[in-house]
């Protein structure tokens, strides 16, 4: 495709102004991690790529941070890693938790066979401002912020864009492929009536920060007791603390106070009962209503939906950029070439889906099994718990034990970028 072409005022599609219609080989909506990273592959070889962001910038709290072993493997693929890493950041090489007076060991990375044995805790706003600077550097890149898509662009049964509103004003994409990358609420997936299909989950989490101090443990720690469950992550000069709780019970815990809350912490975690009083306000907590869901089809003919405009992934195992990163990769593995030839066939898109689906499946079972079985359990007060047996052997046998460590570092399938 030619360079794109703006085009100002004097169009009309019947029902209303359009100041601007841009023109691309691909329309990316949602500069989250997989958008920003999709459109940066593609931009690479040459195609005109326009990422929408209905944001004017791209800092939001308690979003997603880690960024796993598979996650820098490609970014050392892009010949990015060592720059990525060089903004401030830590370094979670185990993940532990605590269940009656027993330590348990989840997953240890220095197990791994690869360069980058840990999971770095990285803010998200840094990883996108680094991919967009990147992406930036190609001529054919174009990022639109602000940009609040409303409609579909729909040309003899194929979609050809989307139509998108800066303030008052309407503006068009037209392009060969639209690509909905813009999250578990996406206005793409619901212009283009795909209806996700949703698990049920027991339990939503609380997420607040509190201040580290000196001889804290490093890395990832979990905590159960009292009929709660707390998570806590490295994160420099703070921990990003979940707390977790039965689906249902966050007006209840609301209606007892901040204090509740607390008392609540300082008994789980004994350490911190002296720092709790950072701990104000309603105001420090972020609610999140934990969802697991995927569309049965991610495609039709035109359009693509990705990362968790096709599944929403629940938090355990932090695995959301992971595989929203990795559906990124393999959409620009196969979807390169059609769009260099300007034809890109349903087939061809449907083929993502069926890289990408197996694994989603997996891990979203994975997830499942252990929110119901593991911690909806512990959190049951008036039940002793255990480990289920197979969740023991995994973590005591040789060999075995790294199962999960490589589930969470890679998912179900190892995905590589295509030179």
């Amino acid at each position: 495709m030619s360079k794109p072409q703006t085009h100002r005022g004097g169009e009309d599609d019947g029902e209303r102004e359009i100041k601007e219609v841009h023109r691309a080989d691909c329309c990316i909506v949602g500069g989250g991690p997989a958008g920003a990273l999709l459109a940066l592959l593609l931009a690479r070889k040459g195609l005109h790529v326009t990422l929408l962001e209905a944001h004017e910038d791209f800092d939001r709290d308690f979003r997603g941070d880690t960024l796993h072993p598979s996650v820098l493997e490609i970014m050392e693929q892009l010949g990015l890693a060592a720059d990525l890493l060089k903004i401030r950041h830590t370094k979670i090489r185990t993940a532990t938790f605590v269940l009656g007076g027993e330590t348990v060991t989840v997953a240890d990375f220095g197990r791994l066979k690869t360069r980058f044995p840990y999971i770095a805790m990285l803010p998200q706003v840094d990883f996108l401002n680094f991919i967009v600077a990147e992406a930036k550097r190609h001529p054919t890149f174009q990022l639109l912020m602000g940009a609040r898509v409303e409609e579909l662009i729909e040309e003899e049964g194929e979609v050809r864009g989307v139509r998108f509103r800066e303030g008052a004003e309407w503006h068009e994409v037209r392009a060969l492929l639209t690509i909905g990358a813009d999250g578990r609420g996406s206005r793409v997936r619901h212009l283009c009536g795909a209806e996700p299909v949703k698990t049920s989950l027991p339990v939503d989490v609380l997420w607040f920060r509190l201040p580290r101090e000196a001889g804290d443990p490093e890395g990832a720690l979990g905590r159960f007791g009292n009929g709660h469950a707390v998570v806590m992550l490295d994160r420099l000069d703070e921990w990003q603390v979940g707390y977790v709780i039965f689906k249902g019970g966050y007006g209840q815990l609301r209606a007892a106070g901040v204090e509740a809350l607390r008392r609540s912490l300082a008994e789980i975690v004994p350490e911190f009962a002296g720092r709790v009083g950072h701990l104000t306000d309603w105001k420090q907590v972020s609610f999140l209503s934990i969802e697991s869901s995927r569309v049965e089809r991610w495609h039709r003919p035109g359009l693509l939906l990705i990362g968790d405009a096709a599944h929403v992934m629940s938090p355990v195992g932090g695995v959301g950029i992971n595989y929203a990163i990795q559906d990124a990769v393999v959409a620009a593995n196969l979807l390169t070439k059609p769009l260099l030839a300007g034809c890109v066939s349903e087939a061809e898109l449907a083929r993502v889906q069926q890289e990408r689906e197996l694994p989603t499946r997996l891990i979203q079972a994975v997830q499942a099994f252990v929110q119901r079985r593991i911690i909806a359990a512990a959190l049951n007060p008036r039940a002793q718990f255990r480990l289920p047996f197979i969740i023991r052997l995994l973590l005591r046998l040789p060999f075995i034990r790294n199962i999960p460590t490589r589930i969470i570092a890679f998912g179900f399938r190892r995905v590589t970028l295509k030179t």
